[in-house]
């Protein structure tokens, strides 16, 4: 990268310009002491807490999940596929993105926010994050989520996010590999992949101008990728 790097974002028709200077070192909003930062290597040590709470919501709304291992979760970390919430270095909140067939798609995923901390618009903070994440890296790919909770798909729909049948979603078995490891698998294979528990849910860039999230979070995600050299 070179000293100064300039960069474009389209919003509402129009195209913003702004610079990035090394001289930025830390990248994070603040609410209540929160921050909310790509994910990176040394964020490993929160992975194990990350899982165990996936897994205790799930319990508690008595919905499945498609789980995940620790190495799968710190990858994404590494790979800067993760945005994640911090209250201090206590974690408050989490989620990740994929990408799937080709890079033509691109899931937000594994949203959850520590109970200690809900109820304080953590999750919007990371959806926020996660949204804009996945659309700088892949802006060209189409957004979609798979999930069976009310508040995601409140906070999808403010997004632009709109219900589809899942066969308008990714055809990549990778995918739907990993749907394997949750409960209602078996009713998704009854109904031949057509539904399930979960609503689909897509966004896609052809349909939208101008962008839903912010400038700010714009601005703290391209600082954070540009630190790390990744385009």
């Amino acid at each position: 990268l070179s000293n100064k790097a300039t960069y474009s974002r389209k919003q509402e028709g129009k195209t913003e310009l702004w610079a990035l200077r090394p001289t930025w070192t830390r990248v994070m909003t603040q609410e209540d002491n929160i921050r909310i930062v790509v994910a990176e290597a040394a964020h490993e040590i929160y992975v194990d807490t990350i899982l165990a709470t996936i897994e205790e919501a799930a319990k508690k709304r008595g919905t499945g999940i498609a789980k995940r291992t620790h190495e799968y979760v710190a990858t994404k970390m590494k790979e800067a596929k993760a945005i994640l919430a911090l209250d201090g270095d206590k974690f408050a909140g989490f989620s990740y993105i994929e990408t799937w067939g080709n890079k033509h798609y691109v899931t937000t995923s594994g949203l959850i926010v520590h109970p200690d901390y809900q109820g304080r618009g953590v999750a919007k903070r990371i959806k926020d994050y996660t949204f804009t994440l996945a659309r700088i890296r892949w802006p060209h790919a189409k957004i979609f989520s798979l999930t069976s909770g009310d508040a995601v798909m409140k906070m999808n729909t403010a997004l632009g996010y709109v219900p589809v049948s899942f066969n308008q979603l990714t055809d990549d078995e990778a995918f739907w590999r990993g749907c394997l490891g949750c409960c209602n698998h078996n009713i998704l294979e009854e109904k031949e992949r057509r539904f399930c528990i979960c609503t689909g849910m897509l966004w896609d860039p052809d349909k939208h101008h101008g962008e839903p999230t912010s400038l700010e979070v714009f601005k703290d995600v391209m600082r954070a990728l540009v630190l790390r050299g990744i385009e």
